[in-house]
């Protein structure tokens, strides 16, 4: 994303969570008494109408938001094509997905905090003015208290696995993986809870209606999501045809999975990813694809092939090249993403690798290879640099150096080798621009957030930058 990405997608979340809150209070407000009916907090006779009255309005529409969010975040978590380009990128979608789900426990919490509230108006000035209980739909009457004990227990679970999912660290992928599949059946738990308590005036237009289709699309995501349907018209079952350590050893060195990919794949752009499952009990995880379309041409058998490269920074990983072989099935959804590289000719492009984030950057250095470039196409010269731990080590550094040397037009091609003292900067990368940057980055956070903060300053930098943080 350009202009300061992180930036403006912490703005674009704003804007879409504002939008999708004031649309639900307007459609609360307009079936809601004209006053809200709030009277004095605590009347002549000393009991306490106004609080009461309070107290309710902040339950339903605290109750109103977060199954609204909820909904949301159901509809987000089916990875739409759609989604994906009005967020300009699929990892993008995840991020507002997160969001959107801390914010959905954060009025849950209110909306709790609410009902619990009636414990200290009793306290301070008693029953006197409590609203009578507002009438529901006729045949969900009988339903009030155990659809009150479920949703009690649904926002307990709730707030569980939101804390889970923001202390990452806390359990491993495939456990987290497991217990984020219970989100639709909370999801599901809620919407009873929501159709059963919710008063029967808020059923009028135009809030019912807008509750109504929120509920069901949520609920139709969440079983389309517990079917595990997800993503399904992009899943191709592939088979690895061949895979290579780069490395001198093993350990810690990266993986080259190369995949046949079936007639039902419909080829990709270069600098996009993929959701790769290479065994059922992991899950899928995403991975970029380090290969230009057609690039590596077909197999015997007349399939298209493409390259991933995968080094191993976690449990899973780490024995990738123990457990894969020649002809084994793998199952690839995708692609997704906009990381192409692309950028303004007003501004000097620049390419900024670390690590296995040099990935996508094959494929873009492979689609300017002499014959690859497409009809009608002119790229922009670019100045890349490649961040390492130690340069006369590392296993992908010469095909990067080749891909460089023959791209048209050339990429420039720095080297910053840790291990002899060099470190990228981004004070740097402005002392030796003369203008405005188009910065495409890849690569560890650390390094990411210290171009960012650059970036917001006076450098009219635009940091484009993909997110691989799926939880």
């Amino acid at each position: 994303m350009a202009l300061n990405e992180k930036k403006d997608f912490l703005m674009r979340i704003k804007v879409v969570l504002g939008i999708w809150l004031l649309g639900i209070t307007l459609a609360w407000m307009a079936v809601a008494p004209a006053d809200l009916g709030v009277s004095p907090l605590v009347n002549a006779q000393g009991a306490a109408v106004g609080w009461w009255q309070l107290r309710q309005h902040a339950m339903y529409l605290s109750g109103l938001w977060s199954i609204g969010l909820m909904a949301l975040v159901m509809l987000l978590a089916l990875r739409l094509p759609l989604f994906d380009r009005l967020m300009g990128g699929m990892d993008q979608v995840y991020r507002l997905h997160k969001w959107t789900g801390i914010a959905a426990a954060l009025t849950a919490i209110a909306h709790w905090g609410a009902k619990e509230s009636s414990g200290w108006i009793k306290a301070l000035w008693g029953r006197a003015g409590r609203p009578a209980r507002e009438a529901v739909l006729p045949w969900l009457t009988d339903t009030r208290g155990f659809a009150k004990d479920l949703g009690e227990w649904a926002f307990y679970l709730l707030l569980a696995m939101v804390a889970l999912t923001l202390i990452a660290r806390l359990l491993p992928y495939k456990h987290w993986r497991l217990l984020h599949r219970a989100m639709p059946v909370l999801f599901l738990a809620l919407v009873l809870h929501t159709v059963a308590l919710m008063p029967l005036t808020f059923w009028a237009l135009p809030l019912g209606l807008l509750m109504g289709s929120l509920l069901a699309l949520g609920s139709l995501a969440a079983v389309w999501s517990l079917a595990g349907w997800v993503g399904r018209s992009r899943n191709h079952a592939a088979r690895i045809q061949a895979v290579t350590v780069l490395g001198d050893t093993p350990t810690g060195a990266p993986v080259e999975v190369i995949c046949a990919m079936p007639p039902s794949w419909r080829g990709h752009r270069a600098g996009q990813f993929v959701f790769v499952r290479f065994d059922a009990a992991e899950g899928a995880h995403p991975f970029t694809i380090a290969s230009a379309p057609n690039a590596l041409g077909h197999s015997p058998d007349g399939e298209p092939l493409l390259r991933l490269v995968i080094k191993p920074l976690g449990d899973y990983t780490r024995t990738l090249h123990q457990r894969l072989r020649a002809g084994q099935r793998v199952d690839i959804e995708g692609p997704y993403g906009r990381f192409d590289g692309q950028g303004s000719r007003r501004r000097q492009q620049v390419w900024v690798a670390a690590g296995v984030g040099v990935t996508p950057f094959f494929a873009l250095l492979e689609a300017r290879q002499p014959g690859r470039t497409r009809e009608g196409s002119d790229p922009a010269p670019v100045h890349m640099h490649y961040c390492t731990r130690d340069a006369r080590r590392d296993p992908l550094l010469a095909r990067l150096q080749a891909l460089c040397a023959q791209a048209q037009p050339p990429v420039l091609l720095t080297v910053h080798s840790e291990a002899q003292g060099q470190r990228l900067t981004p004070q740097a990368l402005q002392a030796e621009s003369g203008g405005p940057l188009d910065i495409w980055f890849c690569g560890p956070q650390g390094l990411g957030d210290a171009l960012h903060a650059h970036a917001r300053g006076p450098s009219r930098w635009r940091l484009h930058r993909e997110s691989f943080v799926m939880r």
